[in-house]
């Protein structure tokens, strides 16, 4: 199957970029920007996430949403919100999961929070459920405890990136000429970001920092309400722990890595991503009084959840061409050359309770 053409992205930029600014254009302009003109997911998108590799990774999210409902007493009324639901086939597949625990699904309100029009279209195509809602804030969840979960969701929020000379810190930036010429420089970092970069210890002594300054605020609402109501956040996505100097910012197309300068000559054509910094996400969230579980890589979770023996049981009603397929989207999931290892797993939440499972 052919791709549709995409609109040609032309822009002009008079003065510089911040990274994050940048990559923000290019991804989110209207009509023409990378997740407002096309489908990024599955074998003709640019890239593959895990619940397009296989639907018991999110039937393992669900299970586990199951037992943090539990561990919390069951509440009437519990709030769920996937951050960024990609094309859906998460929430598809928990929909379903759920109508297994009548009492959860009874209690439970699903919400998608999606920032792309086109996504937010095909989700509706996929899920077409009545009682799920789309929402652009959170205001509307008013009571009982909220569950948020982003898988790949942090990644996609554009990062700025700052040289350090002697405790100097300069931003990266991108400036655009003839609507195709990409120059890069370096300015001198904004006070308000130099001061906060400088409250972490995470990013000390780092001669080039990374910083999701957008991720930030995108969480501050987020925690809010998890401090109001009580509940969590579960995030999943690929990352290191320690910072080590490199500029994690990439390119994928047609399910490729591509180069920083591919990326450049096809704006608007490919995903941008960059790595998560985990013990710097950690810090933030201990900074804004949740409690943090262990980090874990994705092959740990899934693990401890039961994927590998909720993968025996389905086997038994299999043929042998349906039980390669599924040993080979698992190896996929958990091999540590693939998902399984570069994949973290993070889980801030304000609770009584402690012992969530997946972490230990």
């Amino acid at each position: 199957m052919m791709k549709p053409a995409l609109k040609k992205f032309n822009i002009t930029l008079k003065k510089p970029l911040p990274v994050d600014d940048f990559i923000e254009k290019i991804l989110y302009e209207p009509e023409i920007g990378y997740y407002s003109s096309k489908n990024p997911f599955g074998k003709n998108g640019d890239f593959i996430t895990s619940p397009t590799v296989s639907n018991l990774f999110s039937e393992i999210v669900g299970i586990w949403l199951v037992s943090v409902w539990e561990k919390m007493g069951k509440p009437k009324i519990f709030n769920f919100v996937e951050l960024g639901p990609g094309d859906g086939s998460l929430t598809k597949v928990i929909i379903n999961t759920l109508k297994k625990f009548p009492e959860l699904n009874k209690a439970i309100k699903i919400y998608l929070y999606e920032k792309s029009v086109f996504l937010k279209r095909l989700q509706k195509q996929n899920i077409n459920n009545k009682n799920i809602k789309w929402i652009k804030n959170f205001k509307s969840i008013k009571k009982g405890p909220v569950i948020f979960f982003g898988n790949e969701f942090f990644d996609a929020i554009p990062i700025k990136q700052f040289s350090n000379v002697n405790n100097e810190l300069s931003e990266k930036c991108y400036s655009v000429k003839n609507k195709t010429d990409v120059i890069e420089k370096f300015i001198r970092g904004k006070k308000k970001d130099v001061a906060q970069i400088k409250t972490f210890e995470t990013l000390k002594k780092l001669k080039f920092i990374e910083f999701p300054k957008k991720g930030f605020l995108e969480l501050n609402p987020i925690i809010k309400k998890i401090n109001k109501l009580s509940g969590g956040i579960l995030l999943i996505d690929y990352g290191y722990l320690n910072g080590n100097n490199l500029n994690t910012i990439q390119a994928v197309m047609d399910n490729k890595k591509i180069s920083t300068e591919k990326m450049l000559k096809n704006l608007g054509k490919t995903d941008i991503t960059s790595l998560v910094n985990f013990n710097l996400l950690k810090e933030y969230f201990l900074k804004n009084n949740l409690k943090v579980k262990k980090i874990v890589t994705q092959r740990f979770f899934l693990e401890r959840m039961g994927i590998i023996e909720r993968a025996q049981i389905l086997e038994k009603k299999k043929t042998n061409a349906e039980k390669i397929y599924m040993r080979e989207t698992l190896s996929r999931l958990l091999d540590e050359k693939q998902m399984g290892s570069l994949f973290k797993v993070i889980f801030g939440y304000k609770n009584k309770k402690n012992n969530f499972f997946g972490f230990e």
